[in-house]
């Protein structure tokens, strides 16, 4: 699997007055799948289903939009399964999400980072069959949980979420965890932004130019704007996991 290192990185470009991918590229992106590994193998096997059918088309991109750990209880196994994915006739990447920052800062600092014990950080621990300790008067004793949880850690899987490009561009769509800041060049997007913003973005009609394809935001079905495609469909509570198809300027929607 090959990973990008650039905040952008751009495969072609055919800016019109409609988003298209490039001719004879086909492109799956799928939204956050927050520890659901029974919902990420139905769904890759419907999108190799799915590119049998396009089997004319040259070029076949599969792009997950981050956000792979936490709230569903298989979290570990999900990275397990990503970080060996090959699909034949699949180029395959991972982008980061903000999870799986929030998931570092609290290995790196767990006293400053409590939070992502409440933000479905107690599922993912249990993935990796760690259960959190607790002080003499019940509080959690942050700097045990966060030791024990370092020890069942792998480092390939820290290496690997740190390996995960923020963004990455195909035509005239760009794909990102949360969003863009209305008003602020592509190229010089604050990374925070990338996996964290909502409001400013999902409310505004700002043209950046391309369409967004994000997740982040749950969203009940695929939303479709000008501006920018959501595919989040909140995969752990609803058991809908959801890749959006686009091929030149038509958009799809598989889900589980």
């Amino acid at each position: 699997m090959q990973f990008l290192k650039k905040l952008f990185s751009q495969s072609s470009s055919a800016s019109g007055s409609r988003y298209s991918v490039p001719p004879g590229h086909v492109v799956y992106a799928v939204g956050d799948v927050h520890g659901r590994l029974d919902l990420l193998e139905k769904l890759v096997g419907m999108i190799e289903k799915d590119r049998a059918s396009k089997a004319h088309l040259e070029n076949c991109s599969l792009v997950f939009l981050g956000d792979y750990v936490d709230r569903g209880f298989q979290s570990k196994q999900v990275l397990d399964y990503l970080q060996a994915l090959e699909l034949d006739g699949f180029d395959v990447l991972c982008l980061r999400g903000n999870h799986e920052d929030m998931m570092l800062a609290f290995l790196d600092d767990p006293l400053d980072n409590e939070g992502w014990l409440h933000f479905g950080g107690m599922a993912t621990l249990a993935s990796y069959d760690t259960r959190p300790k607790e002080d003499e008067i019940g509080r959690f004793d942050l700097l045990k949980t966060a030791s024990l949880f370092d020890d069942k850690f792998p480092r390939a899987h820290r290496d690997f979420i740190r390996s995960m490009p923020l963004s990455h561009r195909i035509g005239d769509y760009v794909f990102v965890h949360a969003g863009l800041r209305p008003g602020i060049a592509l190229d010089a997007q604050h990374p925070g932004d990338l996996t964290l913003i909502r409001q400013e973005f999902t409310g505004s009609n700002y043209d950046f130019g391309v369409r967004v394809v994000h997740g982040h935001t749950g969203v009940q079905n695929p939303v479709v704007l000008p501006g920018r495609i959501a595919v989040d469909t909140t995969a752990y509570a609803t058991g809908r996991l959801t890749a959006a198809v686009l091929h030149g300027e038509s958009v799809d929607f598989i889900t589980t």
